[in-house]
Parts: structure tokens; C-alpha cells; sequence
């Protein structure tokens, strides 16, 4: 019911209500057992009328009347009368007046389960034994509605001593589990960076033998005297994929990572910058007809720029034509495509690819590249709300275009 959904999402409401009920409960009880009291005690008193002995003397001591009393009924406040009648059958009355408010009200001859009702010890034994039986009664749905949070408690005591797998049970739609859900999703993330900086060392080490294996190489050549020129070009050619490689390494943890000082956003001219990145690789830059205005979107000049490079690049690696980038507008999108004539991507590796140090096989014999490029072009295309994916030529020819798709407002 729409009436109950603010109990169901607000875990104070319902414990509010829990105590509240509770209370509800307890008084009605409590007015019920009085009530039941007082009816017992009037019960008691109209079944067997109090009767007494009494004896009245003069001043002598002389006994004047001795029978057995019994109390007339009358409404409350009125005088009390008393019909005596003695051994011989004599009958007396007696009439007592009302009794000042001040005056302590005692009926010893009452007797019976009704008496045990009659403040102030009937009452407090009343008073404890409904507060106690709602107490027992409470307490159950409080324990269940807070046993979630230790429940919650335990999981982040678990996950902040290293257990990175520990997820909290998310039941219901209030706080708690709001909390749970939250909870759940920074673990989730903070164990996905965990494994990400983990592979990506176990990577980086990997990756680092080879140049630091061939510059060894080159060095014992260079010692030795023997082709001194092959070894002096290996040697470059390996600090040169090292200090490639760093920087990958470096720009991937930081985007992982999500920093912020990694440059602010503006307006970037895309035009103007896949002219200067296809003349580095010599690749022709194809626009749509009348496309002169310029093509302006939010971004981060730097890595936009290493972007496109890594794309350009990795074509030329592996493109044995030319390299076509196609720029144009799609919607509120900017799209920029780079073909090759490289022996393109099988259609199930063209995920992968994505992934950091994934090579397709065979292509780790290859020179140039250490696997992070496209790893790094996907994390640049999220970072800008964009994205990248790979396909076949349009035209069937052999090789691959990777598509790139970039907002045009932020």
C-alpha cells in the first residue's frame, strides 16, 4: 500500500512505530486490568455484603446492644447505616456520617483475588507484569530491524582487514540498505582498482624484461667491440620502449585512479588536432562534404591528443597501406575512424584488445607497442562520456577501423 511505503524506506519511522506501539499497547492493557479490577471488587462486595460484629457499650461498660451488623447500600457520599440484630431477634440500626476526604479508607474484612487489584501494591504488580510482557513483545521486531546494521557492521570490519570480497546482504529499500547498496558498489570499485594495480604491475614487469634484456645485450656488445653500430641502435630503440612504457603506465594507473590533475576541460578544435597527429604518421585525413565550420567539443586537450596518437599508431604498426581518419558529426556526437590495410581483428578478440597488455597471438614478436594503447584510448573515451570498439572495413578490404565517438557538449 502507497500509505505504508514511507515506513518501508525509513528505518526511524518504523522504529518509531514499533516503540509506539508498544506504549499503545501497554496502556490499553493496563486500563483493561484496572478495569477488570474494580468490576471483580464491586462484583465481590453486591455477592457478599461485609458483615461485622458489633457491640455498643455505656459509660459504665455496660453492654447495651451486641449482634451481628450488616452495611445497607447506599450511593457513595451518603451516611452509612449499620442493621444490628442481637441474640434475642432484637433488631437496631446505626447511622454513621459520611467520612471526611482525609480519612483513611480501610476494609479489612474484604477478602478474595479481587484485593490484589486495590492500589498501591495491586497496581505496581499490574504496572510490571504489562510492562514486562510488552517489553518481551518489543523487543523482537526492534532486534530484527537492527540486526541488518550489524550485519552491515561485520562486512565493513571484514573488507577494512583485507577481505576485498565481502559484500553486505541488501534487503528492503530503507536506509540501511541504501547504505548496504553503497557500501557494496565502493567495495566493488575499490577491489576492481585493487586487481587493475595489481595486474598492471605484474604486467609492467613483465613487459620491462625485454628492453632491459636487449639493452643488457647491447651493452655486452658495445663492450666487447662487436658491432658496435647494432648494438648502439638496440640500445636506443629499447630506451625508447621503456620510456614509452613508463608513461603508459603512469597516465593508466592516474586515469584509473580517476585524478584530478590530470588537466581541466575545454574547449578542444578536433580538426585542427587530427591534422597535426596525421601528419606525424602520414595518414590522410578524410572530411565529410562542407565540413568547414570547426568541430569544437569539451575535452582534455592532452589526452584527447594521445587519444588519436595511440589509434594512429597502432594502425601504422600493423597497416601494411595507408591509414585513412574519417571525422565527422553524428547527431550530438563527433566521430572520428581510423582504418588500416593491417590482417585486422577476428570478431572475438575485438573486445579484448581493449584490455591492458592484450596482444592479439603472435603479436608480441612484433616490433613496437607494449599493449597499453587501446587500453589507454577506452579509458580516455569514458573519461570524456564517450566510447571505442572495433570493426571490419567498411569496404570489405582486409584490415580494421576503430571507431571513437566523443560528445559535442559535456
Amino acid at each position: 500500500m502507497s500509505w505504508l511505503s514511507p515506513f518501508s524506506r525509513r528505518l526511524y519511522l518504523r522504529i518509531w512505530l514499533a516503540v509506539v506501539g508498544g506504549v499503545l499497547v501497554f496502556a490499553f492493557a493496563v486500563g483493561f486490568a484496572w478495569r477488570w479490577a474494580a468490576e471483580q471488587a464491586e462484583q465481590a462486595q453486591q455477592q457478599q455484603p461485609p458483615t461485622r460484629e458489633i457491640i455498643i457499650t455505656d459509660g459504665q461498660g455496660r453492654t447495651l446492644v451486641d449482634g451481628m451488623g450488616v452495611r445497607q447500600r447506599g450511593d457513595p457520599g451518603e451516611s452509612i447505616r449499620y442493621r444490628i440484630e442481637t441474640g434475642d431477634g432484637a433488631i437496631y440500626e446505626m447511622h454513621l456520617s459520611p467520612r471526611t476526604p482525609h480519612t483513611p479508607r480501610i476494609r479489612p474484612d474484604e477478602r478474595g483475588p479481587a484485593s490484589w487489584f486495590r492500589p498501591p501494591l495491586g497496581f505496581l504488580w499490574m504496572l510490571t507484569l504489562v510492562g514486562l510482557a510488552v517489553t518481551v513483545g518489543v523487543f523482537p521486531i526492534i532486534r530484527r530491524l537492527l540486526q541488518r546494521l550489524e550485519q552491515l557492521q561485520k562486512s565493513v570490519q571484514r573488507f577494512g582487514e583485507g577481505d576485498l570480497s565481502v559484500r553486505a546482504p541488501e534487503q528492503g529499500q530503507d536506509e540501511v540498505a541504501d547504505l548496504a547498496r553503497q557500501f557494496n558498489a565502493s567495495a566493488a570499485r575499490i577491489q576492481t582498482l585493487v586487481q587493475s594495480h595489481k595486474s598492471l604491475l605484474a604486467n609492467a614487469s613483465h613487459e620491462l624484461r625485454s628492453p632491459l634484456a636487449r639493452i643488457r645485450m647491447g651493452l655486452e656488445l658495445l663492450q666487447g667491440g662487436q658491432a658496435a653500430p647494432a648494438g648502439r641502435a638496440e640500445i636506443e630503440r629499447s630506451v625508447t620502449e621503456l620510456d614509452e612504457l613508463v608513461e603508459e603506465i603512469l597516465l593508466a594507473s592516474r586515469l584509473d585512479a580517476g585524478a584530478a590533475d590530470i588537466g581541466a576541460m575545454e574547449p578542444v578544435e578536433l580538426l585542427g588536432l587530427a591534422a597535426e597527429e596525421c601528419a606525424r604518421v602520414d595518414a590522410e585525413l578524410l572530411l565529410p562534404a562542407g565540413a568547414d565550420a570547426p568541430l569544437e567539443l569539451p575535452g582534455n586537450p592532452r589526452l584527447l591528443r594521445r587519444a588519436l596518437r595511440n589509434l594512429l599508431e597502432n594502425a601504422r604498426r600493423y597497416s601494411q597501406g595507408a591509414i585513412t581518419l574519417h571525422i565527422g558529426r553524428t547527431g550530438g556526437w563527433a566521430e572520428l575512424q581510423v582504418c588500416d590495410h593491417g590482417p585486422g581483428v577476428p570478431p572475438e578478440q575485438r573486445e579484448r584488445i581493449f584490455e591492458p597488455f592484450y596482444r592479439l597471438p603472435g603479436a608480441s614478436e612484433r616490433a613496437g607497442g607494449v599493449g597499453l594503447g587501446l587500453a589507454l584510448v577506452r579509458t580516455i573515451a569514458q573519461r570524456h562520456d564517450g566510447s571505442v570498439h572495433c570493426t571490419s572495413r567498411p569496404d570489405g578490404a582486409p584490415g580494421a577501423c576503430f571507431v571513437l565517438r566523443l560528445p559535442l557538449q559535456a
